[in-house]
């Protein structure tokens, strides 16, 4: 008998330990909290000085902003930090864009580890890019920044254009 447990003993802690770096090796990370801002429109088309954006470049602008947070949730690699509470001038003039990485501070302020803009660049009435940018919270650098262009088509194909970077490129570059 003491001979038997002799031997099981080292073959028992022997089946833990590989448990146990197995079940590290398959562990899940935790997710990266993300603060996804409203996607912003930067209107360089002829038009611009007399044609403002009008209620339905703000819808379409929205259902991007939804589009991309959707599909971030989904993932399951990042968690959707609530961005309601944002009291910041530029946020709120839709102008983050333009402020060298302040979307950084605020997220850092919500508890975000990276935060994320969405840019749709107007070219002209029918030609526009779409473009996302996350930086970092602590460095504030950007670590991750895309763009796809959109040839004749509409306002109503930013979500499209949307969906697409955030499936072709952030996603599949973070496997």
């Amino acid at each position: 008998m003491r001979y038997i447990a002799l031997i099981l003993a080292p073959a028992m802690v022997l089946a833990a330990a590989l448990s146990a770096a197995a079940a590290a090796e398959t562990a899940v990370p935790s997710p990266i909290k993300i603060a996804v801002f409203p996607f912003e429109l930067e209107d360089f088309s002829a038009g611009a000085a007399y044609v403002p954006p009008d209620d339905i470049d703000r819808e379409q602008l929205r259902l991007s902003t939804e589009e991309a947070r959707r599909l971030i949730a989904a993932s399951g690699r990042y968690q959707l930090v609530d961005i309601s509470a944002v009291n910041d001038q530029a946020a709120k003039a839709g102008k983050l864009r333009d402020c060298d990485g302040c979307e950084a501070r605020i997220a850092a302020g919500l508890g975000a580890d990276q935060s994320m803009i969405g840019i749709v660049t107007r070219v002209s009435r029918t030609e526009y890019a779409v473009t996302y940018k996350i930086r970092d919270i602590r460095s504030g650098a950007i670590v991750d920044s895309e763009q796809t262009d959109l040839r004749m088509g509409a306002n109503v194909a930013w979500s499209r254009g949307a969906r697409w970077l955030i499936q072709n490129r952030l996603l599949e570059r973070v496997k």
